[in-house]
């Protein structure tokens, strides 16, 4: 079987869709409007039980926008839903277009919260913020793993370093159509892997995703600077088949038995029917751990990482709905009820109540 390359097709073939609410306890069903990758997870309902947090009882009315991460967008999803079903006078638009656009919108002051894969970055992020005034309180909801998959087809692949990652998937092996064609360079980097001669078919975020970014710091760049690879050629390669739509990408690596591919832990542990992780060790011929709840919350798992919600804090005093709709969000009980059918991990309690102080003092600055 043959594998054609494709330039990264982010950008490219979105469609809108539209989350319909459920019907509120005094009103119709709600359509909130979505981002152009939207990936909802998980299908069943994940609304947490009647959370302890304010705004409960109906009393809290208008809206809040939110936009940014596709990976964090379930979990927001989920919550802004549940706390309508409290509040039929409350609407929201969760948008999951990518961390990148997220920011891009919350420098400009158009959103209210920016959900994040990874922290905002340092320029043409955070500073732009600052240029336009947009003051913000980070805070960490939950951790992640970022999962390397294959085909639930594949036989072969088990087990990939980094230094094979790099080989795969780094900007020297643009035009590698099969696994093979990585194996000078993996061994080059250190690796005894054998990568096995079979077509490779990629598919994974594009560049406007905090997914990408953040497999790009860990993996990719690191390995790509000790090469003398160029400052800016210090990505992935580009002739992948990319998507801001984590379901594209899960259908994507399962249309071919010899794929390879990355996506939130989320969407892995639930598609275990179309597609399977690969163990990942960060070092050459390390010691391979596999994405799981355990090994991404003590973080043994080598590609875990953080997920943020960010508030733009003027709009605090402004939205009479954000306050009440972040106090919910982050109320004991709301994100552990979530995160029993949206499958990411839990903070440690330490760092959950971070959290929970920073945006006290958010507000009250």
């Amino acid at each position: 079987m043959s594998i054609t390359s494709r330039t990264r097709l982010g950008a490219l073939g979105l469609v809108a869709v539209f989350a319909i609410g459920a019907c509120g306890s005094g009103g119709g069903a709600t359509a909130s409007p979505a981002g152009p990758d939207e990936s909802t997870a998980p299908a069943e309902s994940s609304a947490p039980a009647e959370s302890p947090a304010a705004g409960g009882g109906g009393e809290v009315s208008g809206s809040v926008n939110i936009s940014g991460s596709s990976t964090v967008q379930p979990i927001s999803d989920a919550i802004a839903q549940a706390f309508k079903d409290q509040n039929p006078g409350f609407d929201y638009t969760v948008e999951g277009p990518g961390t990148g656009d997220g920011f891009q919108r919350f420098c400009a002051g158009e959103i209210d919260i920016a959900d994040a894969s990874r922290a905002i970055k340092p320029e043409g992020e955070a500073d732009v913020c600052a240029t336009n005034g947009i003051e913000y309180v980070e805070l960490k909801v939950a951790l992640d793993g970022i999962s390397i998959v294959t085909s639930a087809n594949d036989t072969q692949a088990t087990c990939l370093s980094f230094a094979d990652l790099y080989a795969l998937t780094g900007p020297e092996s643009t035009g590698f159509n099969t696994w093979a064609a990585g194996q000078e360079i993996a061994t080059a980097l250190g690796s005894n892997t054998q990568l096995p001669d079979a077509p490779l078919a990629i598919t994974g975020p594009g560049e406007e995703s905090g997914t990408f970014d953040f497999y790009v710091e860990k993996v990719i760049a690191p390995i790509a600077e000790e090469r003398g690879i160029a400052e800016d050629q210090r990505t992935t390669r580009p002739d992948y088949t990319a998507s801001a739509n984590d379901n594209a990408i899960v259908d994507g690596v399962a249309g071919s038995d010899t794929s390879l591919g990355w996506v939130g832990f989320a969407f892995l542990e639930e598609n275990l029917d179309k597609i399977k992780p690969i163990n990942v060790a960060a070092e050459a011929n390390g010691t391979c751990v596999e994405p799981t709840h355990d090994t991404i919350a003590d973080g043994s798992y080598p590609i875990a990482r953080d997920l943020f919600i960010y508030v733009n804090k003027a709009k605090i005093a402004e939205n009479p709905a954000l306050a009440p709709f972040v106090d919910y969000y982050l109320a004991d009980g709301t994100i552990t009820g979530v995160l029993e059918t949206v499958p990411y991990v839990e903070l440690a309690a330490d760092a959950f109540a971070e959290s929970q102080a920073a945006w006290e003092a958010a507000k009250g600055s």
